[in-house]
């Protein structure tokens, strides 16, 4: 449905106001150290305003312009799995009773309802797929429960960007309360819950005009047109193309980091562990992030069953792009280009797609 609403670009301040009113506590983007970070916000001059961005395989920039915009950028190193999947966090704890005997208690955390402004549709998209691995998690559950999300539609891809050839963006296609489209006069209102519509309802909007609607049409048009495509290439197939040489070329460079399954908005790989107090007495069992790239990861009773880097990015780049799509009815990627940006050696995994799409043509 066309956005019928309008905020002009002075009366930001209305939304942020109203939010603070409704106890949300407001985080968005803001430039810190160089990147695009999620931080608390009480105002819109904390935006990154006038900010772009220049994202190639192994490089993220951060350029000041004259802009008057404040989201054109297309995304930083975090997406919306911080505030969900928390990256540490303790599950339960163990007291030594005076008996002997141990007790148990469960530590779920009650997080404050918080606003997020700025999601992108890729992240949105990639929540979803979170939402649904994590849906009998009461941990992950408590935080989602907690959000509302406000989305801004990407109209500055960066180079790296595909979401359009994945179905994810750049405009925000579901999963949001409110989303917004900006343009340089302001921006169109869309509503995606009855939590949006409570705050459409009051804020003091202007109805859009059909030039607004235009501009906002044409500038997502042209953000898809700017974007890479994801190759063609047979998700069914991946798994039996374990002995394709682009598996011993990539190993080569890969330092088996870990940087891209960070970043990447919808990996959930995690380990769990003790941590004991000194004296004895209690324990905490943990919860942390964890990634198929690490040498424990794929250990099992003495053995491991992916030894070396190249079994590791086999593993990923299988699972993201072809056994998701049996276990979710989809890829796990949402074409958001992180893992190519924040890669210290700048591998590109549409280039090792490309390679095993032309071993399915030939």
């Amino acid at each position: 449905m066309p956005a019928a609403d309008f905020l002009p670009r002075s009366r930001l301040s209305s939304l942020f106001d109203l939010l603070k009113q409704r106890g949300y506590l407001l985080i968005g983007p803001q430039a810190v150290d160089g990147a695009i970070l999620y931080r608390p916000l009480q105002h819109p001059e904390q935006l990154p305003n006038g900010i772009e961005q220049i994202q190639q395989p192994g490089q993220y920039r951060l350029i000041r312009t004259d802009n008057p915009r404040q989201f054109s950028w297309a995304n930083g190193p975090q997406a919306l799995k911080p505030l969900t999947f928390a990256p540490r966090e303790t599950l339960w704890h163990s007291e030594l009773n005076a008996d002997g005997s141990l007790s148990f208690h469960e530590e779920i955390a009650s997080p404050d309802p918080t606003a997020v402004i700025g999601v992108r549709g890729c992240d949105l998209a990639a929540l979803a797929l979170q939402d649904r691995h994590f849906a009998d998690d009461p941990y992950y559950q408590k935080r989602r429960a907690s959000l509302l999300l406000i989305a801004v539609d990407c109209a500055h891809p960066a180079d790296t960007c595909f979401c359009a050839s994945t179905g994810d963006g750049p405009d925000a296609k579901a999963g949001y309360d409110l989303a917004l489209s900006e343009l340089d006069e302001g921006f169109l209102l869309r509503v995606g819950s009855a939590a949006g519509q409570t705050l459409i309802n009051a804020l003091p909007l202007e109805t859009a005009t059909e030039q607004h609607r235009q501009q906002a049409e044409t500038q997502q048009q042209q953000a898809c047109q700017q974007q890479r495509q994801l190759p063609e290439f047979e998700p069914a197939r991946l798994i039996h193309q374990g002995q394709h040489p682009a598996w011993e070329a990539v190993a080569d460079a890969c330092l088996s980091c870990g940087n891209c399954t960070s970043v990447c908005p919808s990996c959930f790989c995690f380990s769990e562990s003790e941590v004991p107090e000194l004296d004895g007495t209690a324990s905490s069992h943990q919860r942390q992030w964890d990634s198929c790239f690490s040498e424990g990861h794929s250990y099992i009773h003495g053995h491991r069953f992916r030894p070396d880097t190249k079994g590791r990015y086999r593993q990923w780049l299988t699972h993201k792009f072809g056994s998701w799509v049996e276990q979710y009815g989809r890829s796990g990627c949402t074409g958001c280009g992180r893992c190519i940006s924040w890669c210290p050696v700048g591998i590109d995994p549409l280039e090792v797609l490309t390679q095993l799409g032309r071993e399915d043509k030939e």
